[in-house]
């Protein structure tokens, strides 16, 4: 097959069904398809790409463009703007990526191209794109993003970048504290430009497309063309070229299409609950990279369950190996990459799901068509975060099939499931007529000897089979983490890439009221000597727990610790993914504070060695009515004072109490 440029995770090349690449670069093509040989029209060598970057295709087994990249890249490569009507998925990516590639100065001393995206996953991937097509040239490159802490990314920006990748939000941030300089920039590409107007990042993106060199080249695709974007595109663009394109997409009529809302740490324990209650025969996970592959294969093993991964760093004799368990039924589930799973054919593959969901439709055509084969039905399930929820619409629009949304299955659902299997499992033993004779007789033995009731036996044999493991769920349990996840939606949700990615209506760090009754304080184990900021923690809360900034109260950073305003009732899932979440590379070890609750009480959790430090205790408050000094009155009850003697020291040597302190 003749391969073509892709945006990680995903194909972005226009071609027939079953076609994906994500670029690993050391991945041979192994798809079993040979129909596109034929395909007829320029090859990359035609457009006149350096050798290096034709070297790097090349590697991924790529030959020729899609119809975008035909008509983009000369068009860029002659210096024109370019406006692009095109779907994600159709090759857009490699479109902007190589001719930028193609034009840039090695070590230039400034920053020469930016690529702005809506989101921190579009970010990266673009990101990942350029580092791949850029496998043999000296590029530096850098994504900025939310949620990822400033240091790496100013250490990047000290050093010197030639394409910043990013998504508007952190742009601005970088452009006012004056760490990312665009005075000399000479490409900018928008990206899904509908998309980000539609988040709001509008006001951004005028202002750096005009606070940036008037005579810089820029590139504009997006999915549709509202009037909004056709304005954009009249002001800040010249004489662009205009070229439009549509992907070629088609799923399987008989394939069933799913998605469940799921936050980023919801979804192992989803796809656990899914495997437990789904009549399935063989799945495939589909995840975005190849680390996740090995770690979600390894946890789903860690939980009972047959699985394995396979990725673009699998030796082929272990690949082949893999696949020849999953069709002899000796392995039921397959976490793959797109890359990976390329030209698998496996009739018993009943369920693919999308524990990444792809943000090309190209990508999500040729996932599904690994299940659904030979006539069989097939069923398709996506995992979708809240901030993904635009992509269902683009996979419709593409595929032209609905996705039907599909309710996790509760506690109940799963103890239906396990008890249903129990008695398989009985009657399936029951058939074993040797053996039941068997052990007939050693269970007749010990009802006659312990004088025990034959059920209270059988009762017993099962617990012995089953473990220390709980048979069945907790459905009190379930209904707390529901609550718990419905308070969290009445709320209100935030797309967590906001918080520093937001529109800039100054309103962007400031989080939603609520009242303090609702939160308790927690404690974590990193604090000022640590250098961290309440941003970072709150990205970490974010980012690892799937909290948003209405489940955050109040942060206090003491010296070595720090307190926060959080739901007394976290689910389980959040805390066991946040007790490995780490900030500035110390476990941030999450748990309740057993004092009392520093908004109402701050100096009883005050540390005493900190006390001379008070320089960054922020806003403190209403710190309550005052006895004496700055210090809040404190009811001791009947406890006396302490007999120890105080430190001796200073001209207060020869005072029993120490001179209370005053802010001047």
């Amino acid at each position: 097959m003749t391969g073509e440029p892709a945006e990680p995770e995903a194909s972005d090349v226009v071609q027939v069904e079953d076609v994906a690449a994500e670029p690993e670069a050391s991945e041979p093509d192994d798809a079993e398809e040979t129909d596109a040989d034929e395909e007829q029209g320029p090859t990359f060598a035609d457009l006149g790409l350096d050798d290096k970057i034709l070297k790097a295709l090349r590697d991924l087994g790529y030959e020729r463009p899609s119809p975008i990249q035909a008509e983009t890249i000369p068009a860029l490569l002659a210096g024109h703007d370019v406006v692009g009507l095109a779907q994600t998925g159709t090759g857009k990516t490699a479109a902007f990526a190589l001719p930028i590639l193609e034009r840039l100065t090695p070590r230039a001393k400034h920053v020469q191209a930016l690529v702005l995206a809506p989101t921190r996953e579009l970010a990266l991937q673009v990101a990942e794109a350029f580092e791949t097509y850029a496998a043999h040239l000296k590029v530096r490159l850098l994504p900025v993003y939310g949620g990822q802490g400033y240091g790496v990314q100013l250490s990047a920006l000290a050093r010197g970048v030639d394409v910043v990748v990013g998504t508007p939000g952190r742009v601005m941030d970088h452009l006012d504290r004056g760490t990312l300089d665009l005075t000399q920039l000479e490409y900018l590409v928008l990206d899904e430009a509908d998309e980000m107007l539609n988040m709001g990042f509008a006001e951004d993106v005028e202002k750096i497309l005009a606070d940036t060199p008037a005579d810089k080249q820029v590139a504009l695709f997006s999915a549709t063309m509202p009037p909004s974007i056709r304005k954009l595109a009249a002001t800040y663009l010249t004489d662009p070229v205009e070229i439009s394109v549509k992907g070629k997409t088609a799923t399987a009529t008989n394939v069933t299409h799913r998605y469940t809302i799921v936050s980023y740490p919801q979804k192992l324990d989803a796809l656990t609950r899914i495997l437990e209650v789904e009549n399935f025969d063989g799945m495939i996970v589909f995840v975005r990279t190849k680390n996740e592959t090995e770690t979600v294969a390894e946890k789903l093993r860690a939980r009972g369950i047959s699985a394995a991964a396979i990725n673009g760093d699998l030796p082929q004799a272990a690949r082949e190996r893999t696949i020849n368990q999953l069709k002899a039924a000796k392995l039921d589930v397959l976490v793959a990459t797109d890359v990976a799973a390329r030209g698998l054919d496996v009739d018993r593959i009943s369920h693919v799901v999308n524990f990444d969901i792809p943000t090309d439709t190209e990508s999500y055509v040729h996932r599904i068509g690994r299940t659904g084969r030979a006539g069989r039905s097939g069923d398709a399930i996506s995992f979708v975060t809240p901030r993904e929820r635009h992509l269902l619409r683009a996979i419709e629009r593409a595929t032209g099939q609905e996705l039907s949304h599909m309710p996790l299955p509760t506690a109940d659902d799963i103890n239906a499931t396990r008890l249903s299997r129990f008695d398989d499992a009985i009657t399936a033993a029951l058939g074993q007529q040797e053996k039941i004779d068997f052990f007939r007789d050693v269970v007749a033995h010990y009802v006659n000897e312990y004088d025990v009731p034959e059920v209270d036996v059988a009762a017993a044999l099962a617990a012995v089979m089953q473990g220390d493991e709980p048979m069945l769920l907790d459905p009190e349990q379930e209904r707390r983490d529901e609550r718990f996840r419905e308070d969290k939606a009445g709320r209100g949700t935030r797309d967590r890439d906001r918080g520093t990615d937001g529109p800039r209506d100054g309103t962007v760090h400031e989080r939603r009221p609520r009242p303090t009754g609702d939160l308790v304080p927690w404690r974590v184990a990193v604090g000022r000597r640590h250098r961290i900021t309440p941003r970072q923690i709150v990205g970490a809360l974010a980012n690892e727990g799937g909290l948003t900034s209405a489940d955050m109260g109040r942060i206090n950073i003491r010296g070595d610790h720090s307190i926060i305003e959080l739901p007394p009732d976290l689910p389980s899932s959040v805390l066991d993914k946040l007790s490995r979440t780490r900030v500035s590379g110390k476990l941030i070890e999450l748990q309740r504070d057993e004092g009392p609750s520093f908004v109402r009480d701050r100096t009883r959790e005050r540390d005493r060695d900190d006390r001379d430090d008070r320089d960054d205790r922020g806003d403190r408050g209403d710190r309550g009515d005052r006895s004496w000094g700055d210090r809040p009155a404190r009811d001791r009850g009947d406890r006396p004072f302490r007999d120890k003697p105080f430190k001796k020291s200073g001209f207060n040597a020869d005072k029993k109490f120490k001179k209370p302190r005053h802010k001047g």
